[in-house]
């Protein structure tokens, strides 16, 4: 007899990643997906040609989640919400969390034979899990643009710069030129300089928010021009190069690491699939030893191991450059 309960709670938490992204676009639109040839910043100044209130909006989707921190358990998600730069408010997602958890519940009672107690915490597990999911997704594709996208603005700027634009004309070109997240980012960053906030002020607030090294020298970098003087030119054309080496080295070293990260993954994925594997073939294989004493101290021996293993696998595969 095989039993299709584990694939079931497989495609039911996939189920709930896609409910989630549905929702996302559905409130939101496409110009809130990453790619979006067109920037968010431009899509609203298109639908509402009120800047200011634009600037407003999005300033508040920045930097609402590390302002909401303090949430009892919403701090795990905190940061990863906002370097994903996630528009839902913290409330909505805690929220939207209640929403998919429910219908996970419902998905399971219809098409599992599982108790109750079992569908409540599975229910739960999946909708807190599943954001949590969505949210690291988001964070990790908005880096790696965010990365790649960085060098060529920088030259954009120092092509700007050259023809002799201010360098608050060279961001705004970047905004307008550049696709998200960069493009909506540097978008504000003009629109704030416009208002009066100093531009290397908003760098450093960028810098922290996202916590990437590279643009803490762009930052540092048109500070210290502003202060002491020189051709910002030069300079950003430096910067430019160390970034794109910096990019380069870190594809570079993650390229010669694959093969291990891949190993750590396979050692610690291939017992939770071996067991997903013999439940579904053979559910009756642990029924004989199920009821011994035994049974619970030595599977919470085997799921102890097996999160150290994985903690393990996982700092030995991790590589700082």
């Amino acid at each position: 007899m095989i039993s299709t309960a584990p694939i079931i709670y497989i495609l039911i938490f996939v189920a709930v990643v896609v409910i989630v992204e549905g929702i996302y676009l559905t409130v939101f639109g496409k110009s809130i997906s990453l790619n979006n040839r067109l920037s968010r910043r431009l899509t609203l100044l298109e639908k509402n040609a009120n800047r200011e209130q634009v600037l407003e909006q999005l300033r508040k989707e920045m930097n609402q989640h590390l302002n909401s921190k303090n949430i009892p358990l919403y701090s795990v998600l905190a940061k990863k919400a906002q370097r994903a730069n996630i528009a839902f408010s913290p409330k909505q997602l805690i929220g939207i969390m209640g929403i998919v958890s429910v219908l996970a519940f419902l998905m399971l009672t219809v098409m599992t034979s599982a108790a109750l107690s079992v569908r409540i915490i599975l229910g739960i597990v999946m909708g807190i899990g599943g954001v949590y999911h969505w949210v690291h997704r988001k964070e990790k594709k908005r880096i790696m643009l965010l990365e790649e996208q960085l060098p060529d603005s920088i030259e954009l700027m120092v092509r700007s710069l050259r023809v002799g634009h201010p360098f608050s004309t060279a961001i705004g070109i970047v905004a307008k030129e550049i696709p998200d997240p960069l493009g909506t980012e540097f978008g504000v960053i003009a629109d704030e300089a416009a208002y009066g906030r100093d531009i290397p002020e908003s760098l450093k607030a960028f810098a922290e928010r996202m916590d990437s090294q590279d643009l803490r020298f762009l930052a540092v970098a048109v500070a210290i021009q502003q202060q002491s003087g020189g051709n910002l030119a030069e300079i950003l054309e430096g910067l430019a190069r160390v970034v794109r080496a910096r990019f380069k080295l870190f594809r570079r070293v993650k390229a010669i690491t694959a093969e291990a990260k891949w190993s750590g993954m396979f050692l610690s994925g291939f017992p939770i699939f071996a067991l997903l594997m013999i439940l579904v073939i053979k559910p009756d294989y642990y029924d004989g030893v199920r009821d011994t004493p035994a049974f619970i101290p030595a599977a919470l021996f085997v799921v102890v191991f097996l999160t150290i293993n994985i903690i393990f696998m996982k700092v030995m595969t991790n590589i700082k450059v």
